[in-house]
């Protein structure tokens, strides 16, 4: 009996992550979903007019990324889009803060995990 054997197709993607970033995972969330699925000019043509406090942060790691993808996977410019981008919450920072009659209250600076995959059309 012949077996089937199926051929396994691997794509090429470059990859691009940032962790520990001092802002929290949902404001960057609100970003990455206006990018998601872009080709990458048109995404850093958003992140650059979003006023909004991650797209600076989105837009260097873009950056890192686009470049991971030309000089390591040989990939073209013209060609790469976002496959996938995605904020994942990080360790909080737990600071203290003097409040009323001598009590503290908890101050959470939240951190967040940044991934950006970056994937060729066909």
């Amino acid at each position: 009996m012949a077996e089937n054997k199926e051929t396994v197709e691997t794509v090429a993607q470059a990859k691009a992550t940032l962790r520990y970033a001092r802002i929290s995972s949902r404001k960057v969330k609100i970003v990455a979903d206006l990018v998601r699925g872009k080709n990458v000019d048109e995404a850093l043509a958003i992140i650059k007019y979003t006023p909004k406090a991650s797209s600076e942060i989105l837009e260097k790691l873009l950056k890192s990324a686009i470049a991971n993808a030309e000089n390591n996977h040989y990939m073209t410019r013209a060609n790469i889009y976002i496959a996938e981008i995605y904020a994942n919450q990080g360790p909080t920072l737990k600071r203290i803060r003097p409040a009323a009659k001598g009590s503290a209250v908890r101050i959470r600076k939240r951190t967040s995990h940044i991934t950006i995959v970056l994937r060729e059309r066909k």
